[in-house]
């Protein structure tokens, strides 16, 4: 390799940081730079992670490029994890992916090679969780087929500091099948709390309602009670016709938005829960309609699933995110929307108020015409 390419792109770089004045330059010039900076910054971190393997020293690499310890630590076993992964390398190599994505995307493609490609597309137009999230869920569906059970079970712990203001800090880690329902509990009470703030004319950040919620729970004080399910399990048909021993390719069992659930624990979970028949041809579910303003129960449970055929939660139609999202009628009710799978979309809290000032602005608030 000629190593005066790189020098020579290190000097023009130099140069333009030397020139830049972003004071003088118009909105859409100052995109396109930042742009060219990010594939810039994309295409070193691949050498610098690519040269990191030969090294295999995380300590020079942290004091060459100014890191952490952790960074370098990290950076290094991502470039050992890339020579196992070739589409997610290729990426990386032409400035597709960050060190970041290239790191979610590599581990996903070591547990089910054929997931890189999509994973790779949805990089380039989605948010970094969005991505995380979907990488995960490869990787734990991957591992279900494993010993993910065992690993999930080993991995529960708990632990608490003090910090300099003198507040407690709990770190709790739950099986999912466990630390879900304590979460949608919490959080319908931390939305009780806030909407009782409200009426007090009293303003404060939800965070923490939430922090007064789990107190209140681990006292014993809190009601707890949500409109929405607190679990849900989504369990193929044939899993539990075979004695819910195992999950083959193509079922499912597994909590929608959150990952796999061991076949066991999902029948211990079936004893004592109402169970529901969910039916659908592989693309659609959006068969139910009504035109009140109560949502079904039916399309409630439809909504939490997400959409089939990957069933895999609920998330924020405009951002993407999962935490404290509403169901937002598309075409507003007052206007004679339904309340149907096809007219309700999720929407985190902050996104959904966006969408009824922007429905306000253009006059979609007004009831439709007798």
């Amino acid at each position: 390799m000629d190593l005066s390419l790189v020098d020579e792109a290190v000097t023009w770089l130099e140069k333009a940081n030397a020139d830049l004045e972003p004071e003088l330059l118009s909105a859409h010039d100052a995109r396109a730079l930042l742009a060219l900076y990010a594939r810039a910054e994309k295409l070193a971190a691949f050498g610098k992670t690519t040269l990191s393997r030969k090294l295999d020293d995380a300590a020079e690499l942290a004091r060459v490029s100014g890191t952490s310890m952790g960074k370098a630590r990290t950076t290094v076993e991502t470039a050992r994890v890339l020579t196992e992964a070739p589409r997610a390398s290729d990426a990386f190599s032409s400035g597709e992916l960050s060190l970041d994505q290239a790191q979610e995307i590599a581990g996903a493609e070591l547990a089910r090679p054929d997931a890189a490609e999509e994973l790779v597309a949805l990089a380039q137009d989605e948010p970094f969780h969005v991505l995380r999230n979907a990488a995960r869920r490869v990787r734990l569906e991957a591992e279900q087929h494993r010993v993910l059970a065992e690993r999930q079970r080993a991995a529960r712990s708990a632990r608490s500091h003090r910090d300099e203001l003198g507040m407690i800090h709990l770190h709790l880690a739950f099986e999912p099948h466990v630390g879900t329902p304590i979460v949608a509990r919490a959080e319908a009470e931390a939305a009780r709390m806030q909407r009782d703030a409200r009426k007090e004319r009293r303003s404060e950040p939800f965070q923490r309602h939430l922090a007064d919620a789990f107190a209140a729970l681990l006292a014993g004080s809190g009601r707890g009670s949500a409109r929405r399910p607190e679990l849900v399990v989504l369990v193929s048909h044939e899993v539990a016709r075979r004695g819910w021993s195992e999950v083959k390719d193509g079922e499912v069992c597994k909590i929608p938005g959150v990952g796999p659930v061991p076949p066991p624990v999902a029948k211990g979970i079936a004893e004592d829960a109402f169970l529901t028949g969910l039916f659908y041809d592989g693309t659609d579910l959006r068969h139910l309609r009504r035109w009140t303003r109560n949502t079904p129960v039916e399309v409630r449970l439809a909504l939490e699933l997400g959409p089939p055929p990957d069933f895999d939660g609920i998330v924020c139609t405009d951002c993407g995110n999962r935490f404290r999202t509403e169901n937002d009628h598309a075409e507003p009710h007052i206007a004679g929307g339904p309340a149907s799978l096809g007219n309700l979309h999720p929407r985190c809290w902050s996104c959904h108020r966006a969408k009824t000032k922007r429905d306000r602005r253009s006059g979609r608030l007004k009831p439709a015409e007798p």
